[in-house]
């Protein structure tokens, strides 16, 4: 599904708006910091303004990518209405970045599942196979608080472990969005992110070297940018 979207006026939406489509070397730079190997120049395909800004998910955001996908199909492992990417990315070396922006602490909290049988059933089994695949809590309900999360990580697991594909999760955290009330420094991020992650028992395990953590303060970004473009 391709989900057209306005420029948006606030929030983690507008500050990956503008990183994307103004100042796309920091994004590639602070990747390519987390990276092992040279992936070369990222081309980024979404959010991007000639594309009305728009946003995707389910097989859309795979085609977009032209991901080949050879041993698992994504309607045998998530039902449709899945995630919708903030963002997404391919390097020249072949190499998917799957993103998700965040501007203040409560968006890491999400809703449960609204999903009803029987997509609720295969999400469940999607998710319990990431989640004992990366040894997280096996008490902890995936489908609950953190759902958004988990669901992008079961989205990697698919990627990466079912299909073999070189991708990364990209969670993009910015700073000083005083009109989110956002965090102020990098560490208040940081406590969140643990309390997260401990929460689900996901720290350290089989998938964390392809999930990037890059940090933005808005303020870099604004000083940057052209203030006559929307």
């Amino acid at each position: 599904m391709r989900r057209i979207q306005q420029p948006a006026n606030r929030g983690s939406q507008y500050w990956l708006q503008k990183l994307v489509n103004e100042r796309p070397s920091l994004l590639d730079d602070e990747i390519a910091e987390h990276l092992v190997k040279d992936s070369g120049n990222i081309s980024w395909l979404s959010p991007i303004r000639e594309d009305e800004y728009s946003e995707y998910s389910d097989a859309a955001f795979l085609e977009l990518l032209q991901v080949p996908i050879q041993r698992s199909v994504l309607a045998s492992f998530w039902p449709p209405r899945g995630p919708v990417w903030d963002g997404l990315g391919k390097s020249a070396s072949g190499d998917f970045f799957l993103v998700e922006a965040k501007a203040h602490v409560a968006e890491l909290v999400s809703r449960a599942t609204e999903a009803k049988e029987p997509s609720l059933t295969k999400i469940k089994s999607s998710l319990e196979a990431a989640k004992a695949f990366i040894g997280a809590k096996p008490e902890i309900d995936w489908t609950t608080s953190f759902y958004q999360y988990t669901n992008r990580l079961a989205h990697l697991y698919f990627l990466r472990q079912l299909n073999n594909v070189p991708a990364y999760l990209v969670l993009i955290y910015f700073i000083g969005d005083d009109d989110m009330n956002g965090p102020k420094s990098k560490d208040e991020w940081s406590s969140a992110i643990l309390l997260q992650e401990s929460f689900l028992g996901v720290r350290r395990h089989r998938l964390s070297d392809y999930i990037i953590h890059a940090f933005f303060d808005v303020g870099d970004i604004q000083a940057t940018i052209s203030p006559t473009t929307n």
